[in-house]
């Protein structure tokens, strides 16, 4: 089995209560490392313009370049369900590696900023998983505009659409993630 993430561009307001959950529930602290991360996408001119929004955290890809990447094997992929986990004590940190950060084209990887900070990413919260719950930043998005599960239910319900504006697939990798892009829609037709 993979889980995967569903993402519908078409709802997602650019709210970061998705982030705003993930860095409480995980206490991550303030600063560089965010394990969810949304980004803006600007297209176009006045009178055409163009605004969406990307939730981008890690997609426990199929094939995650990381895994291999990493010179201590610290980053593995669980059989089970596919979840791309990092064991921070093996990590050897920020100031001697980051590797896994210059192999994954999605930025997934984070960093804090102690001195010789460990890898830590998003694990699809392993820990609610466990208790038969989604994800905290699925049960925090007041938009629904988030969703896991496995992927074979996921492209079940959303379809099989795997990009989205500001996202390319990468056939190699296979990143686990269903979206639901936004139509780029001419405001000429109003």
């Amino acid at each position: 089995m993979q889980l995967a993430f569903f993402f519908d561009q078409t709802r997602c307001t650019g709210c970061y209560t998705c982030v705003v959950a993930c860095k409480d529930w995980h206490d991550v602290p303030a600063g560089p490392a965010s394990w969810m991360r949304v980004a803006t996408i600007e297209r176009g001119k006045y009178p055409h313009p163009f605004v969406a929004f990307l939730s981008t955290h890690c997609y426990h890809c199929a094939e995650p370049a990381c895994v291999p990447a990493c010179p201590v094997d610290a980053i593995s992929k669980r059989e089970e369900d596919g979840i791309v986990v990092v064991d921070s004590d093996a990590c050897l940190g920020k100031d001697k590696c980051q590797l896994c950060l210059d192999a994954c084209p999605y930025g997934a990887p984070q960093f804090g900023d102690e001195d010789d900070a460990k890898m830590q990413k998003c694990d699809l919260c392993l820990d609610r998983w466990a208790e038969g719950k989604k994800p905290i930043c699925v049960e925090g998005c007041p938009m629904r505009a988030l969703d896991a599960g496995p992927i074979d239910e996921m492209e079940a319900k959303y379809g099989k659409i795997h990009e989205a504006k500001g996202l390319k697939y990468d056939e190699r990798l296979h990143p686990s993630v269903i979206y639901k892009p936004k139509p780029r829609v001419s405001l000429a037709s109003y």
